[in-house]
């Protein structure tokens, strides 16, 4: 009969319990929360007090109602989220029968995969050293289980031992399991949910609040210094369509390549892009060439060939100087004069005022961009609502918006004074890591700009932000944004001492990134290059596999083997000279002390008595008496090697 487990391995196993959980309750249905709390609250009760625990049918209706309760929550019991929420529940009714070693054996096991499952979600530092002190606290209580009377910290002791022993074994599988690309959960309704970052239009307030986030949107390393913050326009999505309230890319069709006429060198960097679900990458504004698996439209943006759902790195090269004379079909330019009727009727009024007046297109743009220097506007990222004729309540109501309030504006003035207009979002700037290098770009960074079309000067981006509002542009937000505004926590310039540990911490994390979550299929290709093997398939990876962790298990058990040899010179000196005798007819009996052994081996030879009483009465001297004098084991040693019976 197995012996019902130890109340200090349980309270043990009940902390693992809480730190496998820990990561999920935010998520869970507060009824499984305190589900959980409940069923490790009454086995501690019981296993204390001796009580009784729950009766089997009690458990198979919880099973039941609680199977129940999870469809009702979810509407489902498949997927992420609805097959954790069902891990934990059985598990804490498992809890509730845990009766022999066996039972605390399996809750154990599953403590260990429902802390696996906290990567479904995240795969920070954070959460990896979540899941190494929940692995540890739970190694331990196996070990608890597998021996009742030995103390807590020992146990932890001997976990931690056994953890450090499984990391060069750890170590190979991670270097040469195949790699598989995507997700670590591929169900795209779970995967790909809760992921930020620009949308596929844009209206009054959407970047705004986008820029209230403080989540990274793509780091940038540059080959040398970066450029200035005022050149640091990321290009992203480009809007034509405009309904009045609402910008989209529209039904553009691919008129043409994109061409442009650059000025001066390209700056060089490599851009590792968070997974934001869009197939948009992000480069600096023009791109001098198309990453691997990637395209340039007929617009200059740059698209990846599927939606960007890992975290990914790319080279790239832009020039920041240049004259983008592509698009100049008319379709496209009609495109981009096209204007919504019965909208806006004051600014129609002031751009046609404007295109009377002008002699050319690029004077109309100048126009426009001294009216928004001068015109009083406030910049916050708590814009006041804005009516059906959003652009007139901006410009001459409100005066207050964010860049989709003023690139919406410009762009539909410049349209209403015939001059071809398109939307371009993406992120402006970006923050120097000093500890790195690298350029971070958050989605606090998000920014709209205009491009007009200036006939020989081909597609000219104008930023009215950067003439309403220039310490956008030259300082970034926090400089821009009035006093008292919140702003995202990380984006605060004034706290020194916490700028100092952000830029620590998201150096170590963009090391993280890079080396350990960045380890895809082809890093783990170039590696086995490096190894000698240039088309390594999955079944190459496996005899790898095989043999690595074959000759660490080997190198470990000859290790165990030698750790069991005596350590003890004199006792292994003493077994040498029991064989000895041995050999000539006189073993040692297993109750035998070395003084009875050397009378009676004294007895059987007695032309070598002295000898054997000589090599007893010093090992005894050795084993049980005071402090050794020096040089009574190499004594020992000489007498034993000399021994003859």
């Amino acid at each position: 009969m197995n012996p019902a487990p130890p109340l200090a391995s349980l309270l043990v196993l009940g902390a693992g319990i809480l730190l496998a959980g820990a990561q999920h309750v935010p998520r869970l249905p507060w009824w499984v929360t305190a589900l959980v709390l409940g069923a490790l609250a009454w086995r501690t009760w019981a296993a204390w007090r001796g009580e009784r625990m729950p009766r089997r049918w009690l458990l198979y209706v919880l099973v039941v109602c609680g199977i129940a309760a999870v469809f009702l929550s979810y509407r489902t019991l498949f997927g992420r989220d609805a097959g954790v929420t069902m891990l934990v529940l059985f598990l804490a009714l498992k809890l509730l029968e845990t009766r022999t070693h066996r039972d605390v054996v399996i809750v154990t096991f599953l403590c260990f995969f429902l802390s696996l499952t906290s990567f479904f979600y995240s795969q920070t530092i954070a959460a990896g050293a979540l899941m190494l002190a929940t692995v540890l606290v739970l190694t331990a209580a196996l070990v608890g289980f597998s021996g009742p009377t030995r103390p807590v910290a020992r146990n932890f002791r001997t976990a931690g031992v056994l953890l450090v022993q499984g990391l060069p074994v750890m170590l190979l599988l991670f270097l040469f399991f195949p790699r598989v690309p995507g997700p670590l959960w591929g169900m795209p309704a779970d995967a790909y949910s809760g992921m930020t970052g620009l949308s596929e239009s844009m209206s009054p307030g959407d970047i705004s609040s986008l820029s209230q986030s403080d989540a990274i949107a793509f780091r940038a390393r540059f080959d040398g210094d970066p450029p200035e913050k005022k050149h640091m326009y990321w290009r992203g999505p480009v809007f034509w369509d405009f309904d009045g309230r609402s910008w989209r890319p529209g039904d553009v069709p691919n008129f043409d390549a994109p061409q442009f006429e650059p000025y001066g060198a390209p700056v060089t960097y490599a851009v590792t892009i968070e997974p934001h679900n869009r197939p948009w990458l992000f480069a600096l504004d023009l791109p001098a060439r198309v990453a691997p698996g990637a395209f340039l439209t007929h617009d200059y943006q740059l698209h990846a060939r599927r939606p960007v759902r890992v975290r990914t790195r790319y080279e790239m090269g832009s020039f920041l100087e240049y004259a983008a004379t592509g698009g100049r079909a008319e379709r496209a330019l009609e495109l981009a004069r096209a204007l919504p009727a019965d909208f806006n009727p004051k600014a129609v009024a002031l751009a046609r005022q404007w295109a009377r007046d002008a002699r050319s297109s690029e004077e109309i743009v100048l126009r426009a961009v001294e009216f928004f220097r001068r015109a009083g506007f406030g910049y916050t990222l708590n814009p006041p609502p804005l009516g059906r004729d959003s652009v007139d309540d901006f410009l001459f109501g409100t005066k207050r918006g964010f860049c989709e309030h003023f690139s919406s504006a410009f762009a539909y003035l410049m349209r209403a004074a015939g001059v071809p207009a398109r939307i371009v979002t993406g992120y402006q700037g970006g923050e120097v890591n000093p500890v790195d290098g690298y350029v971070t770009v958050r989605q606090a960074d998000a920014h709209a700009w205009v491009e007009v079309w200036l006939g020989a000067g081909g597609w000219t981006r104008v930023d009215p932000t950067a003439a309403a509002v220039p310490l956008r542009i030259e300082s970034g937000l926090a400089a821009a944004i009035p006093r008292g505004e919140p702003l995202p926590f990380l984006v605060r310039s004034d706290l020194t001492w916490l700028r100092t540990l952000r830029f620590n911490w998201e150096a170590l994390a963009n090391y993280w990134n890079q080396w350990i979550l960045g380890y895809s299929p082809e890093r783990q290709r170039v590696l086995l290059n490096r190894l000698g093997m240039p088309d390594a398939n999955w079944q190459a990876l496996a005899q790898v596999l095989f043999w690595s962790v074959g000759a660490v298990i080997v190198a470990f058990a000859l290790w165990l083997l030698r750790k069991a040899k005596p350590r003890d010179a004199a006792h292994a000196l003493w077994l040498r000279f029991c064989a000895k005798l041995a050999r000539r007819g006189t073993p040692r009996r297993a109750a035998e002390g070395p003084r009875s052994f050397a009378e009676r081996a004294a007895r059987a030879h007695p032309r070598a008595a002295e000898r054997i009483r000589a090599i007893a009465a010093l090992y005894i001297d050795l084993r049980y008496g005071p402090a050794p004098e020096d040089g009574a084991v190499a004594r020992l040693r000489s007498l034993v090697r000399e021994f003859r019976a």
